[in-house]
């Protein structure tokens, strides 16, 4: 393999990936050149217009994520996983309170029995996500996901700025799951949830419920994620399974108190209602993006990956169909609480009993979602140390579980303490707009990919493809923003929809693909990838302005760790790189010499 017959990227830094006596030094965290000491530090800042200009201009490659930049862990992660694992890590990833929640507001506020379409709708835009995710996690079966397929096709800057953001997404969510998971187990238990927290007048409102449970439930996955990632997707298996047993019985008791009377006004609030709820029932698909994370731990990324991460949407979204569908049967759209939907449901018809069913289904959802949260965020952030924009010592693999057990670790206690203080209103609030912003860079990185080859496009083509990118990026705004801004927008809806339709066919007509996929490909390019930017830049018109100013805070937070420590960490590992003769040319002619050994 190239991590055999080349040395290692980083030498000396190998060390940092060792626990040294009961603490760590300073190279743990910055053993880069530019931080051996404080005229090396200034040094680099004085050179931070060169180097800024040389990280946005400059591209990772396939096999540097795949071999080098892998390599940084020392160890390798086990590669256990199969189709059967990834379909209901997919499944429990995604699967949980969500449905329970936004279905009701969806349907007594937005579309009405209609919500059926808008599970469909969002359904459909979710799976475009995922087909794009597909291509790039057989192509790339790297632990970094997004960040890794960023990094190739857009450079280290987009990557980082999207890592970033999804991070802070992924702790925000666990976080929020972790505190829902101590509300439905108090409903088991007849309790209200704050008897089961601690409150603490002497801090401020929304911080002064403290919930021990939240933190107790994230610790005790933390560790089983830690110790085994076969164990972790057998538990995670079993609990889906017993998830979906448990919708399928909330189905077919719901839909014995069916009433198609219920379905007479299908529509109330019209096809603008429907795309509203679409807009929102979206998030409750999210979650699919982890399964791409555990591309080093598959055994036949080719195969298992496209099975897993299709196989489970599908089945999300048949699910999610029939559920929203059996609710208006059972209740008069108005009559839907907002809620608890399926709680009040069942008492409204006499079943009382069913909300701990509810509640039960909802609580095993809410602990494979967390399970999920805390493995997918923890091999994210292992790939970003191994590029050095974080600290490098977290890139650390265990070499007898197999997993980044540092990385899980700490991921979990940043979980843990938004947890035990911040109230689930408050989270709720955090929830921006990041996981909609990477959702739109992966298939503009799909674009990118597909027609554009260093080296073997022309200018030509090249400046046409940009000037494409553009016109589907700008229109797709264009489109969300009409959308937003007022209720009678139709027509500036259809004039920058027409304006993204001529260039995707523009794309499609003028330029010939310059690298096709070696393993799996997204059928009809460039329409899938051109309308997942569509769809999930529309969605963020749907989204408040509180929102983006959130964005546009941690992104500028962002931007200055990145101009005074990532920029200058991944600078000089970039370039110990290619002193050691390691650049893209000499690792892909060593790779094509080792398959053809093999």
């Amino acid at each position: 393999m190239v991590n055999g017959n080349s040395e290692n990227a980083d030498q000396r830094h190998s060390s940092t990936l060792k626990k040294r006596g009961c603490g760590y030094s300073k190279d743990d965290f910055l053993p880069e050149e530019s931080f051996t000491s404080w005229g090396s530090y200034a040094q680099a800042l004085r050179e931070t217009k060169t180097r800024l200009k040389d990280r946005v201009l400059s591209r990772s490659t396939d096999q540097l994520e795949l071999h080098e930049v892998r390599d940084r862990s020392q160890h390798q992660m086990k590669k256990t996983l199969n189709w059967f694992d990834l379909i209901w890590f997919g499944i429990g990833a995604v699967m949980g309170a969500g449905v329970f929640v936004l279905t009701g507001e969806a349907t007594k506020n937005l579309a009405g029995p209609a919500v059926l379409l808008s599970y469909v709708i969002s359904g459909v835009s979710a799976m475009l996500s995922v087909l794009c995710y597909t291509e790039f996690s057989v192509e790339l079966p790297v632990a970094g996901g997004s960040f890794a397929y960023l990094r190739v096709e857009l450079g280290d800057f987009i990557a980082f700025i999207a890592a970033g953001n999804i991070l802070f997404e992924y702790i925000v969510a666990g976080a929020s799951v972790a505190r829902s998971w101590t509300s439905y187990f108090a409903t088991l238990c007849n309790h209200k949830p704050d008897d089961f927290r601690i409150n603490v007048s002497s801090l401020a409102e929304g911080y002064n419920h403290l919930d021990p449970i939240a933190i107790v439930v994230s610790m005790v996955i933390c560790v089983g994620a830690s110790l085994s990632m076969k164990g972790s997707s057998r538990f995670n298996s079993v609990m889906t399974i017993l998830h979906v047993i448990v919708m399928v019985f909330i189905l077919v008791v719901g839909l014995t108190q069916a009433n198609l009377a219920n379905y007479s006004n299908f529509a109330p609030y019209g096809a603008r209602g429907v795309l509203k709820a679409a807009a929102m029932l979206f998030f409750a698909y999210v979650g699919f993006d982890g399964v791409a994370t555990l591309g080093e731990e598959v055994k036949n990324p080719g195969r298992d990956i496209p099975v897993g991460l299709i196989g489970s949407m599908v089945v999300t979204i048949i699910i999610y169909c029939l559920l929203a569908a059996t609710l208006s049967l059972m209740q008069p759209f108005n009559q839907v609480d907002i809620n608890a939907p399926f709680t009040i449901a069942f008492q409204a018809v006499g079943m009382n009993w069913a909300k701990y069913i509810v509640a039960f289904g909802a609580l095993k959802g809410m602990t494979t979602v967390l399970l999920a949260n805390i493995i997918s965020q923890a091999r994210y952030f292992t790939h970003i140390a191994r590029t050095h924009m974080a600290p490098p010592f977290l890139a650390a693999i265990n070499e007898k579980t197999g997993t980044p057990v540092t990385a899980t670790v700490v991921m979990t206690v940043a979980n843990c303490i938004m947890a035990f203080f911040t109230s689930l209103d408050i989270l709720a609030n955090l929830v921006s707009i990041a996981t909609l912003f990477v959702f739109s860079l992966v298939p503009l990185a799909l674009l990118v990919r597909r027609y554009y080859a260093s080296g073997e496009t022309s200018d030509n083509d090249r400046n046409k493809l940009i000037m494409f990118l553009v016109l589907i990026t700008l229109s797709s705004i264009g489109t969300g923003v009409f959308w937003a801004i007022s209720d009678n927008t139709w027509i500036g809806c259809i004039i920058s929809a027409g304006v993204w339709f001529f260039a995707t066919l523009g794309l499609n007509l003028t330029l010939k693909e310059a690298r096709k996929p070696k393993v799996w490909g997204l059928p009809l390019m460039p329409w899938i990838p051109s309308a997942s930017i569509a769809i999930n830049v529309f969605i963020m018109g749907s989204i408040d302005g509180a929102s983006f100013v959130r964005f546009s805070v941690w992104t500028a937070i962002l931007l200055v760790y990145y101009l005074l420590v990532g920029l200058h960490a991944t600078y000089d590992a970039a370039k110990e790189i290619e002193s050691k003769g390691t650049n893209a040319t000499d690792i892909e002619a060593i790779s094509a010499r080792t398959s053809a050994l093999e």
